[in-house]
């Protein structure tokens, strides 16, 4: 197990510097004026020049990746009309736009957006496993097609439509109104400011859920395990929720880690239509914005979560189901 976990951790830094190398490529070398984007309107050429000089862009491409590579290790200082700013590590930039280190604000926007993302995670999971575990136990009955067609009409409706509907008619009257306050500052206000958010976007995904464990709860139950169990006297009950979960759970559990992931830097809907202030508004704002840096440093969380959300779920495998080994 520990060698697997060190060879997989080895492949993951592999995979994060090159995913650094190639957007830092895609950003910085595309035939764009970052420096005048960044800069703004009514900017003097010296700004510009300054910026340019301030990001290193007038470098050639090999001394700027090695020298955003080395800042996000060891730290980096930016020089800016004769000011000096320390980026400790890891410094993923300086935002001129905003004029802050890039860290610093991700590292503010990164709890609003776990946040939901958790919450929502908790509601989607145990809505959907449940109801797909009941579908699969009850196959073939109203139940089972009340469940599937419930999903298949929820998952027909887009997600941003869904989640504007209950912005506008539930939150502040049937729902608390959307606000962000940290968890360490009051977590009932925390809870209370989030139940919206978490409860559209857990229904919603909720919908996929439940099929994707209803069919893997009727594979389950049709092994030759379950089967014994029955022979044996075991209560049904035991049989499915004991025996039969545990082995459907598994592939449920690739799909819950990569959705988990993706969600980390892409819940811009739901950030933005409940107005809370997380990764994805950041990284959008600093799209319309061309803050290269700020874009920069959400590709590297994306890419960091991917990785390690892969690296939990092989190793939650051999919790889930002991027939799975790594090797």
């Amino acid at each position: 197990m520990l060698s697997y976990i060190l060879r997989r951790i080895a492949t993951a830094i592999s995979v994060i510097v090159v995913t650094m190398v190639a957007s830092f490529g895609l950003f910085f070398l595309a035939p764009t004026d970052p420096a005048g984007a960044m800069c703004g309107r009514n900017c003097t050429p010296e700004r510009i020049a300054d910026i340019t000089r301030s990001l290193g862009l007038d470098e050639p491409f090999l001394p700027q990746v090695t020298k955003y590579m080395k800042g996000v290790v060891v730290g980096r200082t930016f020089t800016s009309g004769g000011t000096t700013v320390e980026c400790s590590a890891p410094c993923l930039g300086y935002s001129y736009q905003l004029g802050q280190p890039v860290t610093k604000l991700i590292g503010n926007a990164l709890p609003v957006t776990f946040s939901i993302v958790i919450g929502g995670a908790v509601v989607y999971l145990f809505i959907g496993v449940l109801a797909g575990t009941v579908a699969a136990r009850l196959r073939g009955t109203s139940v089972d097609r009340l469940a599937v067609g419930a999903s298949l009409g929820i998952s027909s409706v887009p997600y941003f439509v869904v989640a504007l509907l209950a912005a506008l008619y539930l939150a502040g009257t049937f729902l608390p109104r959307s606000e962000y306050t940290p968890f360490f500052d009051n977590p009932f206000a925390w809870a209370s400011g989030l139940v919206a958010a978490w409860l559209i976007l857990g229904l919603t995904n909720a919908a996929g859920y439940t099929r994707y464990a209803r069919a893997s709860m009727i594979e389950s139950l049709g092994e030759d395990y379950v089967r014994t169990a029955r022979a044996k006297g075991i209560s049904e009950r035991r049989v499915v929720y004991r025996h039969g979960l545990r082995a459907a759970i598994t592939p449920i559990a690739t799909i819950f880690g990569l959705d988990l992931a993706f969600q980390l830097t892409g819940a811009i809907f739901t950030e933005a239509i409940f107005g809370l202030p997380g990764l994805g508004v950041l990284t959008l704002r600093a799209f319309s914005f061309f803050d290269l840096p700020v874009l920069m440093g959400a590709v590297l969380v994306g890419a960091v979560a991917l990785v390690v959300m892969n690296l939990v779920v092989d190793i939650v495998y051999t919790i889930l189901d002991p027939r799975v080994r790594l090797g």
